[in-house]
């Protein structure tokens, strides 16, 4: 018996094991918030194992589900991301009345990251779109006593179904243009001046668009992730952004090369006005998560340049910078859920004085928003140089010299935090750090360090493209 597609779909049969699990004990006798966290933890760590080992090329399902070493790559670090979350987030998460159910959630939610990854054509790309989404709106609602969090969870289902629509919309298009879906057989069946594919392009793009917060797509972005439970601001900002990341570049790579000129020129430019108003937007906050979220915006503007590379370089890029964004940005809500969760204050000018009495939270804030911004030698940085390295292949210095220089505009905002964390005016009282948490702390800080100084990472990534 072939049992290759049991390899094949190993990170999804995994997850899908743990939200068995999950739900099982919800219906049984139920389990501590502690007991029950603990042993999601673990299933994560083996389902991180298995998505590093044992990878191979392979087909199922018609080719509507595609296995590489890539893409198993590419789920272990949402699985990554997804472990650290729930470190970081344990106060929140223990205090949960309805701690199954979220998890189950956020698990099914990386269920579709994962098949999104590996999908063939678009109709699995669309299922496993909505199964990523649809969970999140729901976690993001489960402040259940707050109004904001409520509005945060409609503004999140109104803005994923019209970008659901107009994905639809533009799938149909491509398919009654060319007469398939499947990323192998659209090169062959496109035309880079035919307008119904041009059309069906721009609106595809438009989706993706809204899912990544690429400006003008953006509107929802703070509001949703100021509205929402920290968890999920997180998991929106790196897990979500980060799969959605993954599958934009390798649709375009695949199934839209012959109008690369066309969506070359539609990333270079969005790409360009994303930075620059994400940046522009992020000086004025003073909410610490609507400031991640502008920033987490300007950082999509990167990554879009990266993926106009169009080359096995710009690929390697794009992944290589959100690993690093994974452990940079959940170091950076992890410490402002501490924070959140001790004082009940989520505003940048409430954070004066905390080096005084909590000289480890400082640190691992100034570590990660340093990386945020680019700063040598953090892992930001060389992230950061990689994608405008890959995309300044074309010699269009002017798209690399202005995204450089929205690396010094976005200083501003970042150390503003940290200056206020350093002020020596005032002084916040001492906030104690559960064990849990200040694990997932460390792991951070770890993966931002070795990132940056271990090359052979961004080596073994292109090494994997080839």
């Amino acid at each position: 018996m072939n049992y290759d597609w049991i390899i094949g779909l190993k990170s999804e049969l995994f997850t899908t094991l743990i939200i068995v699990v999950l739900l099982l004990i919800k219906l049984g006798k139920g389990m501590r918030n502690g007991s029950l966290l603990q042993i999601t933890q673990l299933l994560l760590l083996v389902n991180l194992a298995l998505a590093f080992g044992w990878n191979g090329n392979g087909y199922l399902f018609g080719n509507m589900f595609q296995a590489s070493q890539l893409f198993g790559f590419e789920k272990a670090i949402l699985i990554a991301g997804v472990y650290l979350l729930i470190l970081v987030n344990h106060q929140w998460l223990e205090k949960q009345e309805h701690l199954p159910e979220f998890l189950v959630l956020m698990l099914s939610a990386l269920l579709g990251m994962q098949t999104m990854i590996s999908s063939g054509n678009f109709l699995m790309l669309y299922l496993s779109l909505e199964l990523a989404t649809i969970p999140v709106a729901a976690m993001a609602n489960f402040d259940l006593d707050k109004k904001r969090s409520s509005e945060a969870a409609m503004k999140m289902i109104l803005s994923s179904a019209l970008s659901s629509g107009i994905l639809l919309m533009g799938i149909s298009l491509l398919y009654g243009a060319t007469g398939t879906i499947s990323f192998e057989a659209l090169p062959q069946a496109l035309k880079a001046d035919n307008g119904l594919h041009l059309l069906s392009l721009v609106m595809i793009f438009a989706a993706f668009a809204f899912k990544l917060s690429a400006v003008p797509f953006h509107l929802w972005t703070a509001d949703v992730y100021e509205g929402s439970p920290m968890p999920v601001t997180a998991f929106l900002s790196v897990v979500s952004k980060g799969a959605v990341a993954f599958v934009l570049t390798s649709t375009f790579y695949r199934a839209f090369q012959p109008m690369f000129e066309t969506w070359y020129q539609l990333l270079a430019i969005i790409g360009l006005i994303t930075i620059i108003i994400g940046n522009l937007f992020a000086i004025r906050q003073d909410n610490i998560k609507r400031m991640l979220a502008f920033s987490s915006i300007a950082q999509v503007g990167f990554v879009l340049i990266g993926i106009s590379a169009n080359s096995p370089a710009g690929l390697a890029s794009v992944i290589y910078f959100v690993l690093i964004y994974v452990f940079s940005n959940i170091a950076a809500f992890g410490v402002a859920a501490v924070i959140a969760a001790q004082t009940g204050s989520e505003q940048i000018s409430d954070y004066k004085g905390l080096y005084a009495n909590n000289k480890l939270l400082t640190w691992i804030m100034a570590l990660a928003l340093f990386s945020l911004a680019g700063i040598p030698p953090t892992a930001g940085f060389f992230g950061k140089f990689f994608l405008l390295t890959a995309g300044a292949v074309r010699a269009d210095f002017w798209l690399v010299i202005i995204a450089a220089l929205n690396m010094m505009v976005s200083l501003y905002y970042y150390l503003r935090v940290v200056r206020n964390m350093f002020n020596t005016e005032t002084a916040q009282p001492t906030i104690a750090i559960p064990v849990t948490v200040k694990l997932g702390l460390y792991l951070c800080v770890a993966g931002i360090l070795i990132t940056g100084i271990a090359g052979w990472i961004y080596d073994y990534i292109a090494m994997l493209n080839r």
